[in-house]
C-alpha cells in the first residue's frame, strides 16, 4: 500500500500568495502612475477643415 501526500492545501496557499503579490504590484504601479504629473498643452489645438473636404451624407 502506497501513501500519498495531499498537497492541495499548500498549492492553494502558494496560488493565493502569488495572486496577492500580483495585485499589490498592479495597485502600486497604478498609484505611482497617478502621482506622475504629465505636461499638458498650454493652448487649445484647433484645426480648420476646409469645406471642400467635407461630404454631405444623406
Amino acid at each position: 500500500m502506497q501513501f500519498s501526500k495531499n498537497t492541495s492545501g499548500s498549492s492553494n496557499k502558494s496560488l493565493m500568495i502569488k495572486i496577492f503579490l500580483i495585485l499589490i504590484i498592479i495597485i502600486g504601479a497604478i498609484t505611482l502612475l497617478g502621482k506622475i504629473e504629465f505636461p499638458s498643452p498650454n493652448k487649445d489645438i484647433e484645426k480648420i477643415i476646409p469645406n471642400e473636404k467635407l461630404k454631405i451624407v444623406k
